[in-house]
């Protein structure tokens, strides 16, 4: 008998869950059918490249797509775009969606949810009938890329409600696009960054035009005449500004299955290690709608990032057609790097693991150095500054994270970091990591290193 598989979500997760099952089946030679469901018009894209996309640096939206629906669908899958699942009973192993041929009930023998995050969106943002008052709105799906092309288009002030990476991104893109720019966020600016750190990018943020204001949050929109004119914060300022960015952060998209599964903290789905949430009833799930294993901090965390949707999704497809499977997903660190571009200013920032805030808040007892250097060897035209912060643990030496702010060529030295922490490595197998060298790319004591050397010196 063939097995049914039902997908929610057509995205990264859910296609990587369901691709990997067809792997496994032919693997093993067990027989399986796939159904996904995705309420949009688009599948398999890269939301990271939106801000790129408005900012001009991608040619089109198509570009961003990985995987068209006809190549899903070739592969085996039954793919049904602009198809909303409003409703799913568990234990019953049943659905309700609803498609381009009316509301249908159908049954499942596995199900997989996918469905991603939403971006949080203000009642400030909203008119009484709950619309998106004009010019405002988020940055999380090829629909919102071409709306923010048409918008940023037309001119116009541009306000950034948030203070994330899409925020960052969303300002570098409407400096690109020759607009004035505020940011506006009700707490620190970046907060995966320690203090320092963070400071260095909002100074290279105003040295390129843009107006970083931290400790302002937005508690309304002035409209005239239909159109957004300015943001008012608690504290009493108003901006000008046509165009609002909602920058704001995600939220898991579970309202499907709230209420008969246990969810975590931030209200995502809480998958083990092989993406199963509740194997008695069949039911699995990947993606930005969970939160992942947070492997120093060893509890769930709401880590929505693309990377992770997709190692989950093909653990759990692997699991899924095959029970003898040993693929798992490990959890995640936060490791993440995004840059900085306004004019004749560029920065690179990254981080992993635990900012010495985060791990003292944990509870544990941290040392932290940071150390200036350069990007590459002092006398090459290439090197430009770099600032590199390293925090250990004092009783046991290990690694707890690092963050990185510089410029070309500074960001991805973070994965060296990344990789130390993944393997429990300690500051000293940091510090002695046979890492490249060569005078355009990094100076002989490799600044990394050295950071962590100063580090361990004074454990």
């Amino acid at each position: 008998m063939t097995h049914r598989i039902v997908v929610i979500g057509a995205d990264a997760a859910g296609m990587a869950a369901a691709h990997q099952a067809l792997r496994a089946a032919r693997r093993t030679g067990r027989e399986v059918s796939i159904v996904a469901y995705e309420a949009t018009s688009h599948t398999s894209y890269s939301a990271c490249g939106l801000p790129y996309l408005v900012a001009g640096q991608v040619d089109s939206q198509d570009a961003l797509v990985a995987r068209t629906a006809e190549q899903h669908r070739a592969a085996g899958i039954d793919l049904r775009m602009g198809t909303r699942v409003t409703a799913v009973d568990l234990d019953a192993r049943t659905l309700t969606v609803q498609g381009h041929h009316g509301v249908e009930e159908t049954g499942y023998d596995d199900l997989v949810i996918a469905t991603g995050a939403a971006p949080v969106v203000p009642d400030w943002a909203q008119d009484e009938d709950g619309d998106p008052l004009p010019g405002t709105g988020a940055v999380s799906t090829l629909d919102d890329g071409r709306e923010w092309l048409d918008r940023m288009a037309a001119g116009g002030d541009v306000i950034v409600a948030g203070g994330g990476y899409i925020g960052l991104e969303m300002v570098e893109a409407a400096l690109a696009r020759g607009h004035r720019c505020t940011l506006l966020t009700r707490g620190r600016f970046m907060h995966t960054l320690d203090s320092e750190m963070r400071q260095r990018l909002v100074d290279t943020m105003r040295k390129a035009g843009a107006d970083v204001r931290e400790g302002a949050e937005v508690t309304g929109l002035d409209v005239e005449a239909g159109r957004v004119t300015g943001a008012r914060t608690a504290d009493g300022q108003h901006v000008p500004g046509e165009l609002v960015v909602l920058a704001m952060g995600l939220s898991p998209r579970t309202e499907l299955v709230s209420g008969q599964v246990p969810l975590g903290r931030r209200g995502g789905l809480l998958p083990d290690s092989r993406g199963r949430v509740d194997p008695a009833r069949g039911v699995w799930a990947a993606g930005d709608c969970c939160e992942v294993h947070h492997r120093l901090l060893d509890e769930p965390h709401f880590l929505p990032l693309g990377t992770h949707a997709n190692k989950l999704g093909r653990a759990l497809g692997d699991n899924l057609a095959d029970p003898d499977s040993r693929l798992t997903f490990d959890g995640a660190l936060g490791t993440a790097i995004t840059r900085f571009v306004g004019g004749d200013q560029y920065l690179e920032i990254a981080m992993t693991g635990l900012t010495e805030e985060v791990a003292g808040e944990a509870g544990l007892d941290v040392l932290a150095a940071t150390l200036e250097g350069t990007t590459a060897s002092g006398y090459m035209p290439e090197a430009e500054p770099i600032a590199i912060k390293v925090v250990a643990e004092r009783s046991t030496r290990r690694l707890l994270g690092a963050q990185i702010v510089g410029g070309h060529g500074a960001g991805k030295r973070i994965d060296a970091a990344a990789a130390t922490l993944w393997l429990g490595g300690t500051v000293d197998d940091l510090a002695w990591m046979d890492l490249a060298y060569a005078p355009p790319f990094a100076t002989a004591w490799e600044v990394l290193s050295v950071a962590a050397r100063r580090v361990a010196e004074r454990l």
